[in-house]
């Protein structure tokens, strides 16, 4: 709240301001040039920069509420400096040893700033620096003799920042099926598909998860380095003195425990993409296919007909009509075999049946034929249990020992 404070009521002007996007243009030309001359701009730079840059076109800048006939007099570089100094998104210093004025961004108008660059710029990488920071700060949290707790502390901070980072990227992909709605033409369907969803999220967002330099890269090696660690009790009470802290073990464990647990949520939204992608690709197939039949085929004709429905004030009249004159019911979806059939009673299953055969009885070959089959079988199974109980000793004797077979 510190910052908070500071912030002058004239400062929020700037976003009730007719010219607000010259504003924010002069202050990210301004502050690109601060950090360049490190962090030092007097104020016949700042006036040059920004005569420099809005001297490539055109530039029409209202007349503000509280502006005086003369200030709308200057030149547009020095009348948008001026406003922003009164506005207090810069700040007057003056330099009594050079007789110079400097001007500075102000700590609360530079987290503005920051945010406007996020907004304007692009941001494709941001994920790559956290998953890398993180890596960083376990591998020398592990193996650095200086390390201490507090490096434990930084990577939980960039794995909740990058979490929070694929949870807007998940977030950004909802427009894009907003847009195509919107759209009326295969033509611009198509360059919507290419130059929008391609380049915004595949190429620039997408791609980390994709490539071979991703998170996954990094993953396997953090997971067992926290395994790892969990194993080594004095190594954490090491690491707990070094940062001079009064900490417990246990929240040196829980510290582990968080950035594991911010990991399995990473690779849930990760999923999440994955499946929001597919999805995306085929609602985009659905749409194009249904502009492609300029809405001619039946899907297209049941819509201008809902279409027309939702415009009635009162549809029950509409609807009635329609049910009295057309089946709205698919083939695919309604036939005569998803109906409800009654069962069938057992009677009807009973008339199925072939009576059964009577038993035929044997003459007298065959019985005789099956009791020499059975003598044959009991023989042979008598003399190989004799085999196993002699221990496979004396083949040679019982074989000649072997009874003569019987003959009926």
């Amino acid at each position: 709240m510190k910052l908070l404070n500071e912030i002058s009521s004239s400062f929020w002007g700037l976003f009730r301001s007719p010219n607000r996007e010259i504003y924010i243009e002069a202050l990210l030309k301004i502050n690109e040039e601060y950090q360049y001359s490190n962090y030092f701009l007097s104020r016949e730079m700042c006036i040059q920069v920004l005569g420099d840059y809005f001297s490539r076109r055109q530039v029409e800048i209202e007349r503000e509420q509280e502006e005086a006939e003369a200030d709308t007099l200057e030149p547009p570089a020095t009348r948008i400096l001026n406003w922003l100094i009164r506005t207090r998104w810069l700040r007057r210093q003056e330099d009594f040893v050079n007789l110079s004025v400097n001007i500075v961004i102000p700590d609360y108008a530079a987290v503005f700033i920051g945010a406007f660059e996020r907004l304007i710029g692009e941001e494709g990488d941001e994920a790559d620096i956290y998953i890398q920071n993180i890596y960083a700060n376990l591998f020398s949290y592990r193996n650095d003799p200086r390390a201490s707790i507090a490096l434990l502390n930084t990577a939980l901070v960039n794995t909740r920042r990058l979490n929070k980072t694929l949870q807007d990227m998940l977030h950004n992909m909802d427009k894009f099926f907003t847009i195509l709605l919107d759209l009326k033409f295969y033509g611009e369907l198509l360059r919507e598909r290419l130059d929008g969803y391609v380049e915004e999220i595949v190429k620039k967002k997408y791609h980390i998860l994709k490539t071979s330099d991703n998170f996954y890269l990094y993953k396997a090696d953090i997971k067992q380095w926290l395994k790892l660690l969990r194993e080594e009790p004095e190594y954490l009470e090491l690491t707990i003195r070094r940062g001079g802290k009064k900490l417990e073990l246990s929240e040196a464990v829980r510290l582990l425990d968080d950035i594991e647990r911010g990991f399995d949520d990473i690779e849930r939204r990760i999923a999440n993409m994955d499946r929001e992608h597919t999805r995306y690709v085929r609602v985009t197939v659905s749409r194009l296919y249904y502009l492609l039949n300029k809405e001619e085929d039946t899907k297209g004709l049941i819509l201008q007909l809902l279409n027309r429905m939702s415009r009635e004030e009162d549809p029950e009249p509409l609807i009635r009509k329609t049910a009295a004159r057309m089946n709205l019911s698919r083939r695919e979806l309604l036939s005569d075999k998803s109906l409800y059939r009654k069962r069938k009673p057992r009677e009807a299953f009973r008339e199925k049946l072939q009576p059964e055969e009577a038993p035929k009885e044997l003459s007298r070959e065959e019985l005789l034929s099956l009791n020499r089959v059975s003598a044959k079988i009991h023989q042979r199974r008598d003399y190989r249990l004799h085999q196993r109980a002699d221990g496979g000793q004396g083949c040679g004797d019982h074989r000649r020992q072997r009874p003569k077979r019987r003959r009926f």
